[in-house]
């Protein structure tokens, strides 16, 4: 009897980085890839190219920012699989087009609460929901797509622009990150985070230096790694050193 390949969930990936970390997920042979988007014709569009390729692929409408649209993918998932293997937290929303973002002295109340909901909140509702399944399991790689401009260690001496709603809501999506991977110490479910780096995506502009296909590469690894392999751990993106490489928190 073929063993079920794993189920990998990665939020907003009918584009961008979360579909070149689908993709790439998906041409592994064990390996059946859940896209989920807001928009279902976007999100359904985005599993058929899948497909096409040969990849096992399977499609779910998800708002990350609403607790209902999170538990019916859950039910959907416990019905349709009955299990979850890899989370990837990719979906998030980034503050910097927004004037008043160059300074946290103009940020703006709206803004800060609208980030972090998104790259928070969300996170945690999408753990809380999915967790369960691979605690059952014994079996789950979590992947929360950071930046290190939530390094806390680098933030007062590096040149990134200030954007102060994006960067608090990555620090605590980081705080998230850690928090969970000490409740799950004793388990084989191992969740980190990691920076892909500007990429030349609808959020990054054309301007950016590295493709999503590049920024993918550090999320496949997180995804797929052996038991016992890094628990809690900050990464920076792989091409940049041609291996893994920790950031500081």
């Amino acid at each position: 009897m073929m063993e079920q390949p794993k189920i990998a969930v990665v939020t907003g990936s009918n584009r961008g980085l979360g579909y070149a970390i689908a993709r790439k997920l998906g041409h592994q042979q064990d390996i059946r890839v859940i896209i989920t988007s807001r928009r279902e014709a976007e999100g359904l569009a985005a599993k058929e190219q899948l497909v096409a390729e040969g990849i096992q692929a399977d499609y779910h409408t998800l708002d990350v920012t609403d607790a209902q649209s999170i538990q019916q993918l859950a039910n959907w998932l416990r019905q349709t699989y009955g299990k979850v293997d890899i989370l990837v937290n990719n979906a998030g929303v980034n503050s910097s087009g927004h004037v008043e973002e160059a300074s946290l002295l103009t940020a703006q109340m709206e803004t800060v609460l609208s980030t972090f909901t998104t790259n928070v909140l969300a996170v945690i509702q999408l753990c809380q929901a999915l967790i369960p399944f691979m605690k059952q399991q014994n079996y789950g790689r979590i992947v929360n797509v950071s930046t290190e401009m939530a390094s806390l260690s680098l933030m007062s001496e590096d040149s990134y622009p200030i954007v102060p709603s994006y960067r608090i809501s990555k620090v605590g999506l980081n705080a998230v990150t850690a928090i969970l991977a000490k409740e799950l110490q004793e388990t084989n479910v191992l969740i980190n985070a990691y920076s892909p780096g500007w990429l030349k995506t609808d959020m990054g502009g054309a301007d950016a230096p590295f493709t999503a296909e590049e920024g993918a590469e550090t999320a496949l690894y997180l995804a797929t790694l052996p038991d016992g392999g890094p628990q809690g751990k900050f990464f920076a993106e792989m091409r940049r050193f041609g291996m893994p490489v920790q950031l500081l928190w």
